[in-house]
């Protein structure tokens, strides 16, 4: 019978050496790639940041989340999933957690979006290389590329952020590891620009701190693409 491997903590340079790189991979490739693409094909910049966004940044973060597993010692199975990752079965108070931390965050965020307008007036809550028109005909398209890419969105940063990463966290950090956690998250989206960066406060906390509480990182999930998903969408058909 093969030893278990022991999780070890994982602490500020141990945290910050994979949050600095992806915060800068992301900055890199939205202010510089995604534009220079846009602008040699005339295609819209959303276009790019699908593509860009899922295959050059949260692809490798699933990448850099299955290299760590492979130096813990840990393979891909059940167990890993499960145990080490913490995607596991949902309980009802778990689920309770992540709606009502998804309804705090929604609220919280849409009231700093209305403030942060009252302090300087009407602004685009979205980054440069995300802004794009309501959906009108002959663009319907986009939403095929969109839906691939959420799913990498998603399932790359719940991997490395909340699977591979928060529990060691918690070792190092115990009951404040969300905060550094949520703090690290931040940052690899100051990309996004200081607006938007400030609306996300109340997710990027609120759901550290609910994903440490159930120890069940399908919790990030529900909460990370309930907002994302739907508020796209919205955008998409002019609702918002």
């Amino acid at each position: 019978m093969g030893i278990k491997p022991e999780l070890k903590k994982l602490g500020l340079a141990g945290s910050f050496a994979i949050y600095i790189p992806a915060a800068t991979l992301m900055y890199c490739l939205t202010k510089y790639l995604i534009p220079y693409l846009s602008a040699l094909t005339r295609q819209e910049t959303i276009l790019f940041w699908f593509l860009i966004g899922g295959f050059g940044i949260f692809t490798p973060l699933i990448v850099t989340g299955l290299v760590i597993l492979k130096f813990e010692g840990f393979k891909i199975s059940k167990h890993t999933w499960t145990k080490r990752l913490r995607f596991r079965k949902i309980s009802i108070r778990q689920f309770i957690w992540g709606i009502t931390g998804l309804i705090l965050a929604g609220l919280f965020s849409g009231l700093i979006m209305k403030g942060l307008e009252l302090l300087i007036g009407k602004f685009d809550h979205s980054p440069e290389f995300m802004s794009f028109e309501p959906l009108s005909h002959g663009r319907y398209w986009l939403l095929l590329v969109w839906f691939p890419f959420w799913i990498l969105n998603i399932l790359g940063e719940e991997f490395l952020w909340r699977g591979v990463m928060l529990p060691r966290q918690e070792i190092a950090f115990g009951k404040y590891a969300w905060l550094i956690h949520g703090f690290g998250w931040g940052l690899f989206h100051i990309a996004f620009g200081w607006q938007l960066l400030i609306a996300l406060i109340p997710l990027i906390f609120i759901q550290s701190f609910v994903v440490q509480r159930t120890k069940n990182s399908w919790i990030g999930v529900i909460m990370h693409g309930g907002l994302n998903g739907p508020g796209f969408i919205a955008i998409c058909f002019g609702l918002i």
